[in-house]
């Protein structure tokens, strides 16, 4: 993969949050007059959207128009005066460049995204545009998906149970692999008990864990995943990125193209 780094700022090493933000502004600089934009999910992603809502006020965007991958997503460009579109209104005009952050990325361009809850509309709207950009601090770099947490996948709430069993059972026997259902607290009484995590599509997430990442064939990881019935989708998003912007800790900035 081609790569090309700005040089770094003159202060000293930067924030992780700083970090966001320098590769979320690097990533709008992508976007041209008219465009329709795939808006990414998340607290990188966000750096983009407060950027685009600046650049739309300011009147430098005219025409831009974006669709949202989730509910957050919406709220927070409505807030800043990113004007939007539902998917199927955006078909027409074709997503020109998405923008979205990531939680892992391999040497391949391979991510792992959706630790949020938030794949199964970020993968729909990412695929359906012509470029992806994917903007992420170095501490996102790893040697192979799965590495540093969960691969999400989601299901249908009916037979969760039944469906988690399921996946396991497609690792069986893999040494370090577990797999479980998100929860989050419930929202009432303070008992301390929980209850499944709900995705904005009313979907349930099992999350995946790997010991030392994934090995083998992720193609073939990923159909075998997705023939599971009461799987809906997974947080493998396989050859779609077309540019990968990193901000290292010492300020530059990379930009990596997929490979050809």
């Amino acid at each position: 993969m081609g790569s090309a780094a700005a040089s770094p700022p003159p202060s000293g090493k930067l924030t992780q949050d700083e970090l966001k933000r320098v590769a979320a502004h690097r990533a709008v600089e992508f976007v041209e007059p008219g465009m329709t934009l795939g808006l990414g999910t998340g607290s990188t992603a966000a750096h983009a959207l407060d950027r685009l809502g600046d650049l739309l006020r300011a009147g430098a965007l005219p025409g831009v128009a974006g669709v949202p991958t989730s509910l957050k997503t919406e709220a927070h460009a409505s807030a800043v005066g990113i004007p939007l579109l539902p998917l199927d209104a955006a078909s027409g005009a074709r997503i020109a460049l998405s923008i979205d952050g990531a939680d892992e990325v391999d040497p391949d361009l391979n991510l792992v995204k959706g630790r949020g809850g938030s794949l199964l509309r970020e993968k729909m709207i990412e695929g359906a545009g012509e470029r992806f950009v994917v903007i992420v601090d170095e501490s996102k770099l790893v040697p192979r998906l799965g590495c540093t947490g969960a691969i999400p996948v989601e299901v249908i709430p009916f037979g969760a149970p039944h469906t988690l069993g399921l996946i396991r059972n497609l690792f069986d026997g893999l040494p370090g692999f577990h797999a479980r259902l998100r929860t989050v607290p419930k929202t009432k009484g303070d008992d301390g008990s929980e209850q499944p995590f709900v995705t904005d599509n009313g979907n349930y997430i099992v999350e995946m864990f790997f010991e030392d990442g994934i090995r083998g064939d992720l193609r073939n990881i990923s159909d075998r995943l997705l023939r599971i019935t009461g799987v809906v989708e997974h947080g493998m998003f396989l050859g779609m990125a077309t540019t990968v912007i990193v901000a290292n800790l010492d300020g530059t900035v990379a930009v990596m193209g997929r490979k050809k």
